[in-house]
């Protein structure tokens, strides 16, 4: 069944939708990401650790990157994929989820954000590595977002805030491909479920089934990239410039000495973050394009 979309294009509004569902991201999401990223016992074991020597600062290390960059991307996700979508729709939108639509409305969104997730992590990532405990001597390392941004191109260059920048690319197209169909089709099986049984359909409904769509479309994300991810962390991290940078060669590298396990260090922290921090994405999102009037069919 098809039926003709009568949506005018909103330009700017699902780019500002995009933006508000981005920083409720990093709200949600960036303290988990500060646990995945620093060694030790067990997830529980490092937010302890963190809490006890920085406080809740600490969780946020490195978190204003993430504020800048997740925002920027997220308006730049959202608002692609959604007239990326309307455009090879063109102008007819089918009742039920398109695959040949989602896929590479989603994947071209995923591509172009990831130039500019690519410097942004990098430094989050240096951030990181030298909080609490960490090996990296306070004295050689980074004083704040800037300092590092600033230290990293006047060693390597304008290109070196771009190191991992392939595997970035593989990680964002694949993922969010991944990401929005299991959205979209979560999303469409519930609403159908609803329309079929006598519940009320109300905002309060609609924010449980953006919860759910939202959470399993990113544990789906980072349950298929991964590995990626981990191979991204040690490229952008790596001290020594001639360090391997193809994710395939490092993944190779990785499973000889740990094997598929250590293709998924900080697994349980990812997921534990992924359902979160993507169920307030989305419901932000929905709430927003709601708001400035925008229909999310």
């Amino acid at each position: 069944m098809v039926m003709e979309d009568s949506r005018k294009p909103y330009s700017y509004k699902e780019y500002v939708a995009g933006l508000f569902a981005g920083v409720a991201t990093v709200v949600v999401g960036h303290p988990f990401d500060t646990v995945k990223g620093i060694t030790y016992r067990n997830g529980f074991h490092c937010t302890a650790r963190i809490l006890a020597t920085e406080g809740v600062r600490g969780l946020y290390i490195g978190a204003t990157p993430s504020f800048v960059g997740m925002a920027f991307e997220s308006s730049l996700l959202f608002g692609i994929y959604s007239q990326t979508k309307q455009s090879l729709q063109g102008g007819v939108q089918s009742s039920r989820p398109q695959p040949q639509v989602i896929i590479p409305s989603a994947a071209f969104a995923g591509a172009i954000i990831s130039f500019v997730l690519c410097p942004s992590e990098l430094v989050k990532c240096r951030m990181q590595i030298q909080g609490t405990d960490s090996l990296v001597p306070k004295c050689s390392g980074y004083s704040s977002s800037l300092d590092c941004t600033l230290k990293t191109i006047k060693s390597d260059g304008v290109t070196g805030a771009f190191r991992g920048g392939s595997t970035t690319f593989l990680r964002e197209s694949i993922g969010n491909a991944v990401f929005f169909s299991v959205y979209e089709y979560v999303r469409y099986y519930m609403h159908l479920q609803l329309k079929s049984g006598s519940s009320d359909h109300n905002n309060l409904v609609d924010m449980g089934i953006g919860i759910l769509s939202g959470g399993l479309g990113g544990v789906a994300f980072w349950s298929t990239v991964l590995p990626l991810d981990v191979a991204k962390t040690i490229i952008q991290t790596a001290p020594d410039k001639s360090s391997p940078t193809n994710p395939f060669q490092v993944l190779n590298s990785i499973y000889r000495m740990s094997g598929l396990r250590g293709c998924y260090t900080g697994l349980g922290p990812t997921i534990l973050r992924a359902f979160p921090a993507n169920a307030a994405a989305i419901v932000t999102w929905e709430v927003a394009m709601k708001l400035l009037g925008i229909k999310n069919n």
